[in-house]
Formats: C-alpha cells, structure tokens, sequence
C-alpha cells in the first residue's frame, strides 16, 4: 500500500509539475522552465512504475529528461575534458547491435521459410513506405537540405529491436516480428545507403560505397561478433541477455541527449514543425503498413506486426549514420525526435491493440 501511495504522490507531483511549466510557458518564461521540467519527466517516471498499465512509459518518460537537460543544459553533452561525447554515438551503436546479436538464433530466421509471404510483405514495406514517405516529406518541409535529408535517413532506416518489444504487446506475431527485424538489419548496410543516393542524393552528396562500409562497421561486425559469442558460450549468454536491453535503452537515451545538445540552435529554428513531420512520418508507417499487409491478404495479426515494424525505425543507427558524415547536429535532428515519438506512438497503439485480440488470431 505504500508504494502505491508514493506511486500516486508522484504522479500528483507531476501534476503539479505540467501545470507549473504551463503557466511559465505561457507568460514567456520557457528559459526558466528547465528544472521544472526535468523534474516533472523524473517524477512522472516514478509515478509510471507503479501501475502495470503505465509501466511502459516510463523508459519514454526518463527519455525525455535526458532530452531536456541536454536543451537545458548542453555543455554537458558536448564534450567532457576535452573529449567529444559525439564519440561516443558510434562504440554505443555497436554495443547495441551486439547485443542483438547475442539474443539472436537461426530460429529467428525460420519465419523466412514457414511464412516467406509475411517475410517478404514485412521487409518490402519497412524499405520501401518510409523511405518514400521521408522523401516527399523532406520535399514539402522547406528546411536546409542537411535537416530534410534526415527525414529521409531515418525513413531509410531498418526497424529497431523496441518494434519487437511493442509487437509483443499489441499481441502481434513476435516471431514475425523478429524475423523482419533482422533481415531488414542485415540488409540495411546495402539498401540504405543505396536509398540515400536516390532519395537525398538531391539534399546532400552521398558517397555509397563509403555509407555501406560505415553500416558494415555498425551493424554486420557487431552482430557477427553477438552471434559467434551466442554460439561460443550457449547458455551462458543469459545473465548478458537479460542486461543488454538495459544498456540498449541507456545507448539510445545517451545518443539522443547528444544530437540535441549539438542541435539544439536549429531546434530552436524549426522544432515545432520538425516535431509535426516526424509524428506524420511515423503515424504514415503505421497506417500504411497495416493496410498494405490486409492488402495482400496478410491476417490481421500478420498486419499489426508490420504494422509496427514499418512504423518504427532504428534512430540509433540513423544517428550514427549522420554522425559519420559529421552532420549530427543537423542531419541527426530527425532522428533524434523520431525515437522519442515513436514509443510514446507505439505504447499508445500496443495499449488500444492488446484489449482487442486479433479476429482471426488461432
């Protein structure tokens, strides 16, 4: 009962909190509204944790804060004795990416020949919708060339392992999901940057054969170092298994505080608007990948897996994909608000699809 009264607390306190930077918002004392603002995301975190229904939110909300200490604050997001943290963006995506490696099996794989349909409608779309979304949303956006061709490097982008997690929770087909997830990782050194020169080639100049090679170094040697590993130790890769999402989750809140904190001049500029495309982008993913999925006659559970794999993107590896051409603070800026939207995005949508069991679900 006591937790549950801290729990409560907590989430009056956050109350209190949003009504505070409300009322400083509103009579022009936004610059002064940081530490009431990163208190409200903390608290709000703490409040999350004590409801089952709202547990999900809490790595969004903890998110967030990082997000707003590094507008707030950035210097101490920019370099630290010297050393610049945007250094730090490219060993934390491998670290990620072995990670993925370590979880993964060839039972992941097995999807490819028990459902090479779903396989196929999944990957096509995840390479295909959000790429061409991100592209005729650059086109109309009107931001500098560096900024828009962000759009389209996250659109570009294979799906993250968080499309796993959400896919488990809106009772979609987990496996199905996986399967999709890796080989569209697996693909992605090859395809994106091939996406890139065809879509952003008219933004920024895209050298291919050089953006292969980086993804190569961030994904493909990290995840076949994860799958030796996996195979080396077997069943002693659990305890790793079960910390790695952990230190994922901290990659990811680490890498978006970065890219804020060098971005946040252009932020200023264009936030708002940048905010309202991204959440388009996203919400197109969803909407255009479920329907695509009934289109061909895919099952409703089949869908909402491809569904969410469309619509969410690997923010990480975009990233770092902007920080190897050395446009992190302008390139890297949609990615950085993609990530965030998108689980808050795709927590709402597994809530409203777990009280609904897929009609044809066996």
């Amino acid at each position: 009962m006591k937790k549950l009264n801290i729990y409560a607390i907590a989430l009056g306190a956050a109350l209190l909190l949003f009504i505070t930077n409300i009322v400083l918002i509103s009579i022009g004392k936004i610059e002064q509204a940081g530490i009431t603002m990163l208190a409200f995301f903390c608290v709000l975190a703490l409040g999350f944790k004590g409801y089952k229904s709202l547990k999900g939110y809490v790595f969004t909300s903890l998110l967030f804060a990082g997000i707003v200490m590094a507008f707030y604050y950035p210097q101490y997001f920019i370099s630290f004795k010297g050393y610049a943290l945007t250094n730090l963006i490219v060993p934390l995506i491998q670290i990620i990416m072995f990670g993925m490696g370590i979880s993964m099996s060839p039972k992941d794989f097995s999807n490819v020949f028990k459902s090479p349909k779903a396989v196929f409608v999944g990957v096509s779309a995840q390479l295909g919708i959000m790429p061409i979304v991100g592209f005729i949303l650059a086109k109309i956006s009107g931001f500098p060339p560096e900024i828009a061709a962000g759009i389209v490097l996250i659109g570009a982008s294979p799906s993250g392992v968080a499309s796993n997690v959400i896919a488990y929770l809106a009772k979609a087909n987990v496996a199905l999901s996986i399967t999709i997830t890796s080989i569209a990782t697996l693909l992605a050194p090859f395809v994106t940057p091939i996406l890139m020169k065809l879509l952003a080639g008219e933004f920024i100049e895209i050298d291919v054969l050089n953006m292969m090679w980086t993804i190569i170094k961030m994904i493909i040697l990290p995840i076949g170092a994860g799958l030796i590993f996996n195979k080396i130790l077997g069943s002693k890769t659990k305890l790793l298994n079960q910390i790695m999402p952990i230190v994922s989750m901290v990659g990811i809140g680490v890498i978006i505080a970065i890219i804020v904190s060098k971005g946040r001049d252009s932020l200023l500029d264009i936030g708002g608007l940048l905010l309202v495309l991204v959440l388009i982008h996203n919400i197109c993913g969803y909407t255009l990948g479920y329907w695509y999925a009934r289109l061909l006659k895919l099952t409703e559970r089949d869908a909402r897996t491809i569904a969410i794999e469309v619509g969410m993107q690997n923010g990480g590896l975009a990233s770092g994909i902007a920080n190897s051409l050395g446009k992190i603070a302008t390139m890297g800026l949609a990615p950085a608000v993609f990530s965030p939207l998108m689980n808050i995005s795709g927590s709402i949508l597994a809530s409203y699809w777990h009280k609904k069991s897929p009609k044809d679900q066996t």
